[in-house]
């Protein structure tokens, strides 16, 4: 596997009982080696490092206490493609920092994407992942948008459950949270002037996660920011860049210091209509009607929106995707926020303009939690999988 800009991995060892793991590990590359090409279609696409490993023991963590933060894994998958040319082989490697030139375009301009999705372990040991396919077409779709090669759907897909099942160790128990992934495109390449990167890498690494919000499945608590914007039109807010999250970190960060869970963006050019949080889609239910903004150049088409929207139908909503005014927001029986990491997360308030707007007694809304409980128990595999959403991993 021939890497065309220095990649430097380092093992991070955390603990001795993480450092006698792995040196167990290394003792039985053989038969691990052997029983993952055995169990995961390892097939064209990748190949394994000589320091690749694999065990099936639960690491040790604190299950029960998972927050949405990083913990370092085993392993991280990467993949090399040259400006003009194709995406090669990927190859699992021990998880750690990775050496750019600092003249990386990723450094230099922004060129950069990401996605996310997760890994759900079922009770008889099995692994499922969401839509895994539907991510890779995202990353292709946007990377063409930032002027990048990107993997192929195979290419994508296989790399993930490649991922998966060579981090299977940190994929939690039944019940208390899931494996996310994290893919990542990058101009890894390095140029000077304003310019496409001569070289890209594309990686995934991964890390055990519970809730996104402190509050875990409790209602949050979001105030309207008015002055500043997330998006404008013609912009990249509807794509997954790198460079669209820093810019909500000054409110996002006054906003948590005011005691708020999170930030509700409203468009540019009126001032008056719903565009997302942060880092999710807002929904807005009023009688039997679930209202979201529509996809129109400067909200993120999410995944899990999606979802979410079939399943509502599903399950006999009614669902619109338009303009969404703040006015309807105030006046909703209920609010829910969707997305990757927080999957489902009722709003038990709104605040704007100094005004608060409580939603119910503040407990978990009707309609947020049937739909919630509907999502989450199809991608933990206990019930049937009718929409053909999900992909098995032994």
């Amino acid at each position: 596997f021939a890497l065309l800009v220095t990649l430097h991995l380092f093992p991070l060892v955390h603990s001795p009982s993480q450092f006698s793991s792995l040196k167990l590990h290394k003792q039985s590359s053989i038969v691990s080696h052997n029983v993952l090409r055995a169990a995961s279609p390892l097939g064209r696409y990748t190949t394994l490092s000589d320091t690749y490993s694999g065990t099936s023991e639960l690491a040790d963590l604190d299950w029960d206490n998972l927050g949405f933060g990083f913990l370092s894994t085993d392993y991280m998958y990467v993949m090399k493609c040259p400006q003009g040319g194709k995406f090669s082989n990927g190859e699992l490697q021990c998880f750690g920092n990775i050496e750019l030139s600092p003249s990386a375009g990723v450094l230099n301009y922004g060129q950069g994407l990401f996605e996310g999705l997760k890994a759900y372990r079922k009770e008889d040991g099995n692994m499922l992942l969401f839509r895994p396919e539907e991510n890779a077409l995202w990353m292709r779709m946007v990377a063409e948008r930032m002027c990048m090669p990107s993997p192929s759907v195979d290419q994508f897909v296989e790399a993930v459950k490649a991922t998966v099942l060579a981090n299977r160790r940190w994929v939690p128990p039944p019940g208390e949270g899931s494996l996310y992934l994290r893919p990542l495109l990058m101009g890894s390449g390095a140029v000077l002037g304003l310019a496409p990167a001569p070289e890209y890498t594309f990686l995934i690494y991964v890390s055990p996660v519970g809730n996104y919000f402190k509050e875990g499945v409790a209602p949050i608590n979001l105030i309207v920011e008015h002055e500043l914007h997330r998006a404008t039109p013609s912009g990249t807010g509807g794509v997954k860049t790198i460079g669209n999250y820093a810019v909500v970190l000054k409110a996002q960060s006054a906003a948590k210091a005011k005691g708020y869970s999170d930030v509700l963006y409203l468009d540019c050019v009126h001032k008056r209509y719903l565009e997302e949080v942060s880092s999710c889609n807002i929904f807005v239910v009023k009688d039997n009607i679930i209202a979201t903004p529509s996809i129109s150049g400067t909200i993120l088409p999410g995944i899990t929106r999606k979802s979410i929207i079939d399943v509502a139908r599903s399950q006999g909503f009614q669902v619109e995707e338009r303009q969404v005014s703040v006015d309807e927001l105030l006046d909703a029986d209920e609010v829910f926020c969707t997305g990757t990491a927080v999957v489902v997360s009722p709003v038990g308030s709104i605040t704007y303009l100094g005004k608060r707007v409580s939603y119910g007694d503040s407990g978990t809304g009707v309609v947020s939690r049937q739909l919630y409980s509907v999502l989450t128990r199809l991608q933990m595999g206990l019930i049937e999988d009718t929409m053909d959403w999900t992909i098995e991993l032994r």
